[in-house]
């Protein structure tokens, strides 16, 4: 069953699309605030995000990183209404070439050609306010969420999702998805907009609370690793049996993922707190 619902949050406009509806990590939500519509939504949901697209005038594409649900669109935006997509450094050379879709990802979401986009520039703004990218991998290598310091609100890319984590990608990584987290806790804000969880009120805990719950999980996936357990066996511990996400995406997306990063995480630079 497909996903389709709209919102609207003081003056920022969001649409919610997706193919399946098994949770919000099978939906995408694209958001339009002012002059700017930030990432595009998945390519399979292109016959509900372009009337979004066309329903008002806008002059800015940003996009917070390469994922398909994020840039699927970029190319067909930018060929419909002549607004070329912007993007950090890297999402760009990513676009420029094209990018392999894993086989489930593929399915939730769609394909994702090749898109022309250009550098972000020095001053980012929206609606004339100012706006500070904070570069953000961890999620993806070249993932930025973008911050308006004058509302206190973070377009958060990937970047939050959920206060606890159970699955992990393969090419995600705990250790420096912790440093994001920890730059992103040192700026001032309290709205996390989310094109998966949504809107979320004072973000700034929720995220913290998020940053914890990982600290958290790797001390405990440590503490059993050096009494010698197996992987297998501290995953189910800890998170327990592998659901029918980690065997249809053949463990690209697994519980057994996150306890490998976890395993990494080294404590000299990531303090428990009391």
């Amino acid at each position: 069953m497909s996903v389709l619902d709209s919102f609207r949050y003081h003056d920022l406009d969001a649409l919610r699309v997706g193919r399946f509806d098994f949770g919000i990590n099978t939906s995408f939500i694209v958001y339009r605030l002012r002059d700017t519509i930030v990432d595009t939504g998945p390519s399979n949901q292109w016959q509900y995000v372009k009337p979004f697209i066309e329903s008002r005038p806008f002059s800015q594409l940003l996009l917070t990183h390469h994922h398909e649900d994020h840039s699927g669109n970029a190319g067909a935006i930018h060929r419909l209404t002549g607004v070329q997509p912007i993007a950090p450094a890297k999402t760009v050379e990513i676009l420029a070439r094209g990018f392999r879709i894993p086989p489930m990802q593929k399915i939730i979401w769609g394909s994702a050609g090749k898109a022309d986009a250009a550098v972000l520039p020095d001053n980012v703004r929206i609606g004339g306010e100012a706006v500070t990218p904070i570069f953000t991998p961890g999620h993806a290598k070249d993932m930025t969420c973008y911050l308006l310091p004058e509302r206190g609100w973070l377009f958060s890319a990937d970047l939050y999702i959920a206060n606890y984590l159970k699955l992990l990608r393969s090419d995600e990584h705990i250790p420096t998805l912790l440093d994001s987290i920890r730059t992103v806790l040192g700026h001032d804000f309290d709205v996390i907009l989310c094109p998966h969880r949504g809107v979320v009120e004072n973000g700034k805990q929720r995220l913290r609370e998020k940053y914890d719950y990982l600290l958290n999980l790797a001390a405990q996936a440590q503490e059993l690793a050096q009494q010698g357990m197996e992987l297998e066996v501290i995953t189910r511990r800890l998170l327990g049996k592998e659901n029918l996400m980690s065997i249809v995406s053949r463990y690209n997306f697994s519980k057994r993922n996150l306890i490998v990063s976890c395993l990494q995480v080294d404590f000299s630079r990531y303090p428990l707190r009391q």
